[in-house]
């Protein structure tokens, strides 16, 4: 018969939001998955900080405008919270699909950090998930920045990106959400080995070969905003 000691244990997070009512909301939803316990919010950049010294959390779910300037103060405390905390995975949210905000977050490596829309938050169950790939050491974006970001660079002529198949594309899209290749191959109806070599062919395209393991389903994407940051 199960005991209460084999019961999982709950991740850990700190929540950060200015907008009192979105935040109560959110810690509502968050409420209703018995494998995440809410130890901490906030709601400024000061707080957020000043929480996760406290807590320790295994992940921050935070706003990315918040007081005292309303602009990118999730991305510098992301930052600053993978600095000096390189245990605590950070997920942001933000209303936008913004590419110049992804590759801020995430051009100094994408390790434990996650970049999501904020209507995904009524989803807890992809919530829970993308807080926990993050807790993991793992990376996430979401679907529709996925999708922005491609259409974006495939505009352009001379885009690694535009020699990919639809196919690969859609596992391109999958990696970024943080899915393994048993997953990819789940959701696509492939065998494992054929989500392999759709991998390899899109790295070989992208020049991403060497990129280590962690960082590759994120990395993929990137790999057009590191041309764009060139030009």
């Amino acid at each position: 018969m199960p005991s209460v000691y084999d019961a999982p244990v709950p991740l850990r997070v700190v929540f950060a939001e200015d907008n009192y009512l979105v935040r109560e909301g959110t810690v509502a939803l968050l409420h209703e998955a018995s494998d995440v316990e809410i130890v901490g919010t906030a709601a400024t950049f000061d707080e957020l900080i000043a929480s996760v010294g406290v807590e320790a959390p295994d992940a921050v779910l935070t706003d990315i405008r918040m007081p005292p300037t309303g602009t990118d103060e999730g991305i510098r405390a992301a930052k600053q919270i993978r600095a000096q905390y390189p245990a605590t995975g950070v997920v942001v949210l933000s209303q936008f699909a913004d590419e110049l905000y992804v590759y801020e977050l995430l051009k100094d490596g994408a390790e434990g950090l996650g970049y999501l829309l904020k209507e995904r938050v009524a989803d807890v169950d992809e919530l829970v998930r993308a807080l926990k790939e993050v807790a993991r050491g793992g990376s996430v974006l979401d679907p529709k920045v996925v999708e922005a970001l491609v259409a974006a660079k495939d505009r352009m002529a001379h885009s690694p990106l535009a020699q990919l198949t639809d196919r690969e594309r859609e596992v391109l899209s999958l990696m970024a959400q943080g899915l393994n290749n048993a997953s990819i191959a789940k959701a696509l109806f492939l065998t494992d080995r054929a989500v392999e070599k759709h991998i390899n062919s899109m790295f070989h395209k992208l020049g991403l070969t060497e990129e280590p393991d962690v960082h590759r389903r994120v990395m993929a994407v990137l790999a057009f905003l590191r041309e764009t940051d060139q030009a």
